[in-house]
């Protein structure tokens, strides 16, 4: 029985070890349009929001550490009570019988974790509502078995092929360069002092280590805060990106909320034929009929109250044309040859539409000289009267 070739090898070791490029392709490929304000909120409802972690990890580092300064010799009297307490009863006390030895390391313990962990809470909220403003949604919570299916491609594209993977990268840089730095510097700067602690009391041991802590935490938090600021541009922005929409999606969103563009279209044109049936009801509305003069007739509307575009209440062709112009003629409607405006309205304009805006200038005109006449004639009759 013969063995593969070589080049079968070879052929089944690069199947081995391809990487399928699709995994690396852009997911959202396409998506060039901002999201709809449905599709913001909806991705807010599912818990889908723009967050830094930098302000949320810079206020619970900061707070804190400002806080336990100014509640150090508090903690310290604290401290020093806890130790009496226990140092003048060790000879008294039973562990396993005494329920005060458990009630006094809870009372203690509170007295010295609470205010830390209350403040270390409320920093977390604070820069959660500050970014986010108050959310409450339990769609996170709901099992969703597809998350459990590894995606490799997705995940190697994000962390390493990714404008977020390289803003990351260079974010956790200047994180440590941060710390490093900041670290560095006091302790060169308290060296002497430092070097000198072998021969200092244990309480100058304690206070000045405390004290290069604290000063530590607190600037190191401020610089942190600083940083969080460009992450949060950053976060929206990405944000932004990741909801964006395809023109398909776009479309089809509309259709779902505005309904189908053919069913919208079908209900204009009954609505259309309704007012058709109906325009010479409308006919003693019109402020001016605009003729071909025989052929066409078009009866304009406009409410002077409203100021809005003149509206075409009726029109018609030949013998429609024709009664049109009658019943103008006996409510006293004016009649204005214009043939050229009088084809464009009758082709351009649809029953119930205003007219199109390039008319706009020519209808003025021909209202101004409506309306000159009209007054001429209530003049007229003042007059006569």
């Amino acid at each position: 029985m013969k063995g593969p070739e070589p080049w079968d090898y070879s052929v089944a070791l690069a199947r081995a070890m391809a990487i399928d490029l699709q995994w690396f392709a852009a997911e959202d490929e396409g998506r060039t349009e901002e999201p709809s304000e449905h599709k913001i909120r909806t991705a807010r409802e599912e818990g889908r929001v723009a967050k830094s972690q930098e302000l949320v990890g810079a206020l619970v580092l900061l707070l804190p550490a400002v806080i336990l300064l100014l509640l150090a010799p508090s903690m310290l009297r604290t401290c020093i009570e806890m130790l009496r307490f226990y140092f003048l009863r060790i000879t008294e006390l039973d562990p396993a019988k005494d329920r005060i030895i458990f009630q006094s390391v809870f009372v203690y313990f509170i007295r010295l974790v609470l205010p830390i962990v209350a403040v270390s809470m409320a920093a977390a909220l604070l820069a959660n509502l500050v970014q986010i403003g108050f959310l409450f949604t339990t769609k996170p919570l709901i099992p969703n078995f597809s998350r459990i299916v590894p995606r490799f491609g997705q995940y190697f594209r994000r962390t390493l092929f990714s404008v977020e993977g390289l803003f990351n990268f260079i974010k956790s840089i200047i994180k440590m360069g941060i710390i490093g730095g900041v670290a560095f510097f006091l302790i060169r700067s308290k060296i002497a002092l430092l070097v000198n602690l072998q021969r200092a009391t244990l309480w100058q041991g304690i206070s000045t280590i405390a004290s290069l802590t604290i000063q530590l935490l607190i600037i190191t938090g401020v610089l942190l805060l600083i940083l969080s600021v460009p992450d949060i541009l950053f976060q929206r922005w990405q944000y932004r990106e990741s909801l964006k929409m395809s023109r398909q999606e776009v479309k089809e969103e509309l259709k779902m909320y505005e309904g189908d563009p053919m069913m919208r279209a079908r209900i204009r044109q009954k609505m259309r034929e309704l007012l058709s049936r109906n325009m010479l009801v409308n006919v003693p509305r019109a402020d001016v009929v605009i003729t071909n003069p025989t052929h066409l007739s078009v009866a304009l509307e406009y409410d002077q109250t409203l100021r809005i575009a003149p509206r075409v209440v009726a029109k018609g062709a030949d013998l429609m044309a024709l009664r049109i112009r009658e019943i103008a003629g006996e409510h006293g409607i004016p009649l204005m040859e214009n043939k050229p405006l009088a084809r464009a309205l009758y082709a351009e304009a649809e029953i119930g539409d205003f007219i199109p805006p390039k008319y706009f200038e020519v209808v003025a005109s021909i209202l101004s000289r409506v309306y000159a006449l009209d007054a001429e004639k209530r003049r007229a009759r003042g007059l006569g009267a």
